[in-house]
């Protein structure tokens, strides 16, 4: 059985050979994360390296530029790094010099100004906290809560109930969507957004085949959530930092609400952070990760995702092996015990989803294999895909970055050949793709989805049931 839903793999110096870059692959790793918040001097020899290992399989890989965005960090320090004692003073200031184990800069005039006695400082994703005792327009005085530990160089800052108007792309951001085009990315990732504003700049700089997953970390995101939604192409659930501004305990309920607006909505779903987190350093992973993998599936996730499991981790392979196994175990008992997963969508309002939505009651029969779908911009892979079919989903397109692009969805196969010239064509192109499946036999039924006329982007129009060798 193979899975359905995807996994996105962090790229990082545990996963940079290509052999460990082909294992990983041939094991079920569908799209690869660069973090742009770290180094990237070395990551193009990774894409060229993953880009070699996808001409020899049919398996189109994606690749995900994970921009920065603005998120909030500390200065450097002298050392690098400095030990720091519990109930020990610290000191976060505005002075640029380098740090030392009393004090460190924090270079956010305004974010300082709001802080007043009594507030949180978390360090390090909420690692490590401090108490603020007092406050001024320059710095501001904190007791450590947390035990002996080790704080580094740019380590994440956050404040809860504090929030700051950033809300444009930065500098790096905009340079980082040129690397990200240059590398030939597929999706761009947007951090710490509010509302729909940031993706409409990122479109703008972008090319018409990638695609902008819209990252939701913060409580301005949350209530902004529908025109977010509607203005992106994918919504990535980013449970770390969004953990930190509602409480983790909130967290559970925010994901179930979150898949679901995404899922009637037609639009794909990540859930990230921490899915594997003890496999950095162990062997093996524990009850309560798996049991998070299989509620993200159960709920109706498209993907999942690692990030320093396979960036820095120990077992990289282990973990994404591990992935795989309980995606695979938790569909197969979905399928089984479960109503098939469907949408509640509005036909009415988009006639083409109905369409598709015919697509998916055909593919019920039990003598239909495989649903092809030809789609040059992506739209009619992303609606098959949405409304969960039963059978494999094979999309077909012309542009290779479209093909790249639609390899993160939930079902999808994704085949780059040449476009369709006309109906006869469509059909040759499909017997192509059919002799080379081995599960789909001569008298089994495929359904055919494409919109005419042919090279038309967006339209969804012609539904054919085509038997197999006739």
């Amino acid at each position: 059985m193979e899975k359905k839903a995807k996994i996105i793999a962090t790229l990082g110096p545990a996963i940079s050979s290509s052999n460990i870059l082909k294992k990983i692959i041939n094991l079920g790793v569908d799209a690869f994360r660069i973090n742009f918040s770290h180094d990237v001097s070395e990551i193009k020899k990774s894409v060229n390296k993953i880009r070699k290992l996808e001409k020899k399989t049919s398996k189109r890989i994606a690749i995900i530029a994970d921009l920065q965005g603005v998120k909030l960090r500390i200065g450097n320090f002298k050392n690098k790094n400095e030990i720091i004692k519990k109930n020990q003073t610290f000191t976060f200031d505005l002075n640029k010099k380098l740090g030392d184990n009393t004090r460190v800069n924090l270079p956010y005039p305004k974010l300082i100004k709001k802080i007043r006695k009594g507030n949180i400082v978390l360090i390090d994703d909420g690692k490590f906290a401090f108490k603020v005792t007092r406050a001024n327009r320059k710095s501001i005085i904190t007791k450590c809560l947390s035990q002996n530990f080790t704080i580094n160089d740019k380590k994440s800052v956050h404040i809860k109930d504090i929030s700051l108007p950033f809300n444009n792309l930065t500098n790096k951001d905009k340079s980082d969507i040129k690397i990200a085009k240059k590398i030939g990315c597929n999706w761009i990732a947007l951090s710490y957004l509010q509302n729909a504003k940031l993706v409409h700049q990122a479109r703008k700089l972008i090319n018409k085949d990638v695609g902008i997953i819209a990252k939701i970390e913060n409580k301005l995101a949350l209530k902004n959530i529908n025109e977010i939604i509607k203005a992106s192409d994918a919504i990535m659930i980013a449970r770390g930092d969004l953990a930190l501004e509602i409480g983790h305990s909130e967290v559970p309920k925010i994901q179930l609400g979150l898949i679901k607006k995404c899922n009637e909505s037609s639009k794909s779903v990540i859930v990230a952070t921490q899915m594997l987190e003890s496999m950095i350093d162990n062997y093996t992973a524990t009850r309560a990760e798996i049991n998070d993998i299989a509620t993200a599936i159960f709920q109706g996730a498209d993907t999942v995702m690692l990030s320093a499991e396979t960036a820095v981790g120990r077992y990289p392979y282990q973990s994404v092996k591990t992935m795989v196994k309980t995606i695979i175990s938790t569909e197969k008992y979905k399928k089984e015990h479960i109503e098939d997963f469907k949408n509640s969508i509005d036909v009415k309002k988009d006639p083409i989803k109905s369409i598709v939505l015919s697509v998916k009651d055909l593919a019920y029969n039990p003598s239909v294999k495989a649903i092809i779908a030809f789609s040059n911009s992506g739209n009619t892979a992303k609606l098959v895909s949405a409304v969960r079919p039963r059978v494999k989903i094979i999309t077909i397109s012309p542009n290779i970055n479209i093909s790249r692009q639609m390899s993160l969805l939930w079902g999808v196969h994704s085949i780059n050949s040449r476009d369709a010239s006309g109906w006869k064509d469509m059909m040759n192109i499909s017997r192509e793709i059919i002799k080379k499946d081995k599960n789909i036999k001569k008298n089994d039924f495929v359904v055919i989805t494409a919109g005419l006329p042919f090279g038309n982007a967006g339209m969804t129009n012609m539904i054919r049931l085509y038997k197999v060798g006739s």
